[in-house]
């Protein structure tokens, strides 16, 4: 039997606003049975059975997912390590088109008979589905690309690092908030390897090897005269990277600020001991004054409110209502792309869909249906210019091919249209997060998400980060408490003044975004650099301003 664990990031004491839950699933087994590959040549066999099987049976279409996943998670309070776990999910699902609709089923008993009653079954679904059809599926037009593959890049396969190492690692960060005066903290190491086989019946055999790792911790300090407890996580990014993301380098770091600001590589050590000043001087800080600021909101925290605002309002299915009943829909409806002329930020704002950014969690070379990922502009000089489609939505726009956007996050769940790496893209001329400072006559600086809000057509919205400084005149005075930003997604937008060049853009990104009935995760980054956006509207979320 297999089963599906959450492990709830509550438990671990990272808190709900930093993810509510990371699903770790399958059966326990050891590393060395992780670091054991499946064959290429069985996955192929065995995806032929499949494919002949559904043709068999009167499909006009099939595709074939044969995927093992593989999660660890190494997770650690105080002193104490807490929980320590390998898993493999591994199974085959099967889609097909017969009479023009869709139909499913997936197995975990990859014997011949079981894989070929699974096409079999999914067959039969479509033909039952199609009863109640309005309209035939219409697919993108799709070559097949015959045998290849595709590996995220890395130097260091993280499930081969002894879990002695990672547990070091994570005690040691603790021992340093201890030192810091933290009274609690937590550290946690999530590590996720898919290795997914796809094939279908236009001809392809696609085998790919996907990584993705994300450190993390949390510092708590409690003033004990006051009984008052503040909190900061860390400016770590989840990232499609191997462990070599944990042995930071000097080149990749941006300093000069009140922060210090991680690229391509991460120092946990380092940020854990910022973190133990940073949370004293959140006891101290002084409450926000409510009104208007001009906002200057560094990547480790702009990237949620590119998630939010931007990547889920222009996914397709949700503008089209398909999401409606779970998710939300949209309001950036087609007429508004139609127009051809929709205002949805200043000139300023550049916003790309990628889905080959190396470094990225969306990075891969295939989508789950078999389609070859690449970039498109979404917001081009402020305006609306495309959404994230996969092949059965492509005729909706009048595209010729699929986006790549389709991905399911295990072998038994339904593909479907998923975000693609959405990022804002840099300013074309030089600019440093301490220039765009000094230009700031009454502003606030924001790093790190932390609570938010937004409609369910994604369009009004709140926010906050882990961290806000003040600006007055040009220089940062002090740290603000209680800061959260209100605005809608088009007037936010399009008060975007300024955006800090290339050498600033870094990636943020989720672990686990939420969508579907039922419910899927799927993870994906959001780049962007320090940016401006003047005349924001600030409230004090705090009880009380004294």
């Amino acid at each position: 039997m297999r089963r599906r664990d959450f492990l709830y990031m509550t438990g671990l004491g990272l808190g709900a606003s930093m993810l509510e839950s990371v699903p770790v699933f399958g059966r326990a087994i050891s590393i060395e049975e992780a670091l054991t590959p499946v064959d290429v040549k069985l996955k192929k066999r065995m995806a032929d059975v499949a494919l002949n099987s559904a043709k068999s049976k009167g499909a006009t279409y099939a595709d074939v997912r044969i995927g093992r996943y593989l999660n660890q998670v190494v997770a650690t309070r105080e002193k104490q390590v807490q929980n320590i776990a390998n898993t493999e999910s591994y199974g085959l699902g099967v889609r097909v088109i017969a009479n023009g609709s869709w139909g499913f089923a997936a197995t975990d008993n990859l014997s011949d008979d079981s894989i070929a009653a699974a096409a079999a079954s999914a067959v039969a679904i479509a033909k039952g589905n199609s009863k109640l059809l309005t309209e035939p599926v219409q697919l993108a037009p799709q070559q097949g690309f015959g045998e290849v593959s595709w590996k995220t890049p890395f130097e260091v396969n993280a499930f081969e690092v002894p879990i002695k190492e990672k547990v070091d690692l994570l005690l040691n960060v603790n021992s340093e908030a201890l030192k810091g005066g933290a009274k609690y903290v937590n550290s946690n190491l999530f590590m996720v390897n898919e290795q997914k086989y796809f094939a279908s019946t236009d001809g392809s055999y696609i085998d790919q090897d996907i990584h993705r790792l994300w450190p993390t911790f949390t510092v708590t300090k409690i003033d004990s005269a006051g009984g008052k407890f503040e909190t900061r996580t860390a400016m770590s990014s989840p990232m499609g990277m191997g462990f070599e993301y944990l042995t930071p380098k000097d080149s990749e770091k941006i300093k000069g600020g009140p922060v210090t600001m991680y690229k391509k590589r991460y120092d946990m050590l380092e940020d854990v001991t910022e973190a133990t000043v940073h949370v004293e001087e959140k006891l101290k800080a002084k409450p926000v004054q409510p009104g208007k600021y001009d906002l200057v909101l560094d990547p480790t925290h702009l990237f949620l409110t590119i998630h939010e605002s931007v990547g889920h309002p222009t996914e397709l299915d949700r503008v089209l209502g398909y999401e409606a009943n779970f998710a939300g829909t949209s309001f950036l409806t087609l007429d508004k792309w139609e127009s051809k002329k929709f205002n949805f930020g200043s000139k300023q704002v550049n916003v790309i869909a990628d889905k080959t950014e190396q470094g990225s969690l969306g990075a891969v070379g295939y989508d789950d249906e078999g389609v070859k990922c690449g970039k498109w502009d979404i917001i081009k000089d402020g305006i609306l210019v495309n959404y994230q489609t996969i092949r059965d939505q492509a005729h909706i726009l009048g595209l010729k091919a699929s986006q790549a956007c389709c991905y399911a996050d295990s072998w038994d769940s339904i593909q479907f249209q998923r975000m693609p790496n959405v990022s804002l893209a840099p300013g074309k001329a030089p600019l440093s997060a301490a220039e765009m400072v000094k230009n700031v006559e009454k502003g606030i600086y924001m790093f790190g998400r932390n609570s938010y809000s937004i409609d369910q057509q994604r369009y009004n919205f709140q926010f906050s980060g882990q961290l806000a400084y003040e600006i007055k005149e040009g220089k940062i005075v002090g740290m603000l408490k209680d800061a959260s930003y209100q605005s809608n997604t088009q007037e936010f937008w399009n008060s975007c003044t300024q955006l800090c060049g290339q050498e600033d853009y870094r990636l943020g990104g989720t672990f686990s975004d939420g969508k579907g009935q039922p419910g899927q995760a799927s993870a994906v980054s959001h780049g962007c650099p320090t940016s401006r956006f003047n005349g924001v509207n600030v409230i004090n979320t705090g009880r009380q301003l004294g």
